[in-house]
């Protein structure tokens, strides 16, 4: 089976519907380019950053504005879409960093809390206390894509490879790991990382990134990913806003898995103490 995949790469502002209109004209763009599965940045549309903080706008999803637009656009483009990220009110008070999976008919297939949470000192001022804004997700979660399955993350996500781990040995064949990227940890970790995934798993990872400076000063790396099951990079998207593609052969995953199947070799063993 193989489709084109595509990401999205902006730079989200506070203006909800500002946003939307630019992430629409970009999915348009890459359906139109024959992409079969498309998907956004953390945190695609709506977002303050203050202090170290994220705010994205926040509302019940029920009543979040993004969602019945993103939704009529998947049924009128007739493609997957990962709505990278959202803001959805939780019960405490706080925010889920949530992403949705929305099929061609423009229903919701799967939804994703981000469990990681990115509180952080990166030195020279660079201090990040997500935690105190969001609050985390409890499970991992396989979607529905295409003919296949794509395991779902979020940005800080991917300095945890057992969440993969766990997904590959789940069957997911691609691994989406939505992105805010800093500068300076993406300058340093960004593409080793993605390309760790791939290689450890035997699976796509398809990775789009926010770029450019956020308001209240954060500035995004960017550099939206598609990597194929042998660490190759097939897609970068730079710096600037845009779109990336490629495309995606799901027979070249069992491939790498039946030449290196280390997701059948895991061996229990006593940690250290």
């Amino acid at each position: 089976m193989t489709f084109k995949a595509a990401c999205i790469q902006t730079t989200a502002t506070p203006d909800v519907h500002h946003d939307l209109r630019v992430l629409s004209a970009l999915i348009r763009d890459a359906a139109a380019a024959d992409a079969s599965f498309v998907a956004t940045p953390e945190y695609c549309a709506g977002l303050d950053a203050r202090d170290g903080k994220l705010y994205p706008v926040a509302h019940e999803e029920t009543d979040h504005p993004v969602l019945p637009a993103m939704e009529a656009l998947a049924r009128d483009l007739n493609i997957w879409l990962l709505i990278g990220s959202i803001g959805v009110k939780a019960p405490d008070g706080r925010t889920f960093n949530r992403s949705f999976m929305v099929d061609p008919k423009g229903s919701i297939a799967a939804r994703y809390d981000k469990i990681h949470l990115f509180d952080v000192n990166l030195g020279e001022g660079h201090v990040y206390h997500e935690s105190a804004t969001i609050a985390p997700g409890t499970r991992g979660v396989v979607a529905p894509c295409i003919e296949g399955a794509i395991g779902l993350s979020i940005c800080y996500d991917i300095r945890f490879p057992h969440l993969y781990r766990a997904y590959g040995q789940a069957g997911a064949g691609m691994l989406a790991i939505p992105a805010a990227f800093t500068k300076v940890t993406g300058e340093a970790h960004w593409h080793v990382l993605q390309r760790a995934r791939a290689i450890e798993n035997g699976a796509y990872v398809i990775s789009p990134g926010q770029c450019g400076t956020l308001a209240g000063g954060a500035q995004c790396y960017g550099h939206s990913l598609i990597v194929d099951p042998w660490g190759r990079v097939l897609a970068d998207g730079g710096d600037a806003p845009g779109f990336i593609i490629a495309e995606i052969d799901l027979a070249q995953v069992a491939e790498t898995r039946k030449r290196i199947p280390s997701l059948q070799h895991d061996r229990d063993f006593t940690p250290p103490c």
